[in-house]
């Protein structure tokens, strides 16, 4: 089924690295031209320049904040500006926050769900229409294994990823018939900056994680088999089958323990993925 996607174009939201940068080297391994968007475009930069040497594809890079409401309608306009189709969506962009109520920022959690939520949502119903009317495309949301379960600490965060979850498999069960996959990607614990960007340094030494390239490949394979969504690695699975066997009163008591900030002068700020 990807080799269906070569010489086609794909959106990858928080493009600039970890598992983002990771689904940009995958498609253009098969063949893929991107548009890459991130805030960092030095980054995109570097990456383009990898991915013209190693595949020979077509890279566009549009930074930009979509935390801001008004870049997705700006990505969009500049996007077909080119002429571009795209015929494979990556909503990538996103970021956490791991701190007690009292102690976090609203503004900071308005911005998390303007990306996480609002801006992923727009892009979707932006670009999908499309997809519908050729007969062909694919969506992939990066959600996360959070998304089965409320977490203390990172209450909106966990919330996001529930929403990311069940907003793709409600669009996979509308698509499935006329040609279009949405595909939900609910990862663990995986080798990127997300927890050195949070202020929990060793966190990825105690833990067991995935690699960006695990995460990536799992989630092609499920695009590839039409499914609604993937949990990369079985332990994963095991845990998020076993929390929704739990009483759910037993599984937010028992999310404290894992995020449970320190004191305020070292507590957890930001984890951010892009």
């Amino acid at each position: 089924m990807l080799d269906a996607y070569a010489d086609r174009w794909a959106l990858i939201t928080g493009a600039s690295s970890g598992i983002g940068a990771e689904f940009a080297r995958r498609l253009a391994g098969h063949g893929m031209h991107l548009v890459l968007t991130a805030r960092r475009n030095e980054l995109l930069e570097k990456l383009a320049e990898e991915l013209h040497t190693r595949h020979g594809t077509k890279t566009e890079i549009i930074a930009g904040d979509l935390t801001d409401p008004a870049e997705p309608q700006r990505l969009f306009d500049t996007i077909a500006a080119k002429g571009i189709q795209i015929e494979l969506l990556v909503n990538n962009a996103g970021f956490g926050w791991v701190g007690t109520v009292d102690e976090t920022e609203p503004s900071r959690m308005r911005d998390l769900v303007q990306l996480n939520v609002a801006s992923m949502t727009d892009l979707t119903y932006r670009l999908l229409p499309a997809m519908l009317e050729r007969g062909h495309g694919g969506v992939i949301n990066v959600s996360s294994i959070a998304a089965f379960q409320p977490v203390a600490y990172m209450p909106v965060y966990s919330a996001s990823k529930a929403f990311s979850l069940h907003f793709a498999e409600a669009l996979w069960a509308e698509c499935r018939n006329r040609g279009v996959t949405v595909t939900a990607l609910c990862p663990g614990t995986t080798q990127t900056d997300f927890f050195d960007v949070a202020n929990v340094p060793g966190w990825l030494k105690k833990h067991e994680f995935s690699t960006p390239e695990q995460v990536v490949k799992a989630a092609l394979r499920a695009l590839e088999r039409r499914k609604q969504f993937v949990i990369p690695g079985w332990k994963n699975w095991l845990i998020s089958f076993g929390v929704r066997l739990a009483r759910r009163k037993m599984v937010v008591l028992q999310s404290m323990r894992f995020f449970r900030p320190r004191k305020k002068d070292d507590s957890a700020s930001g984890i951010e993925k892009k």
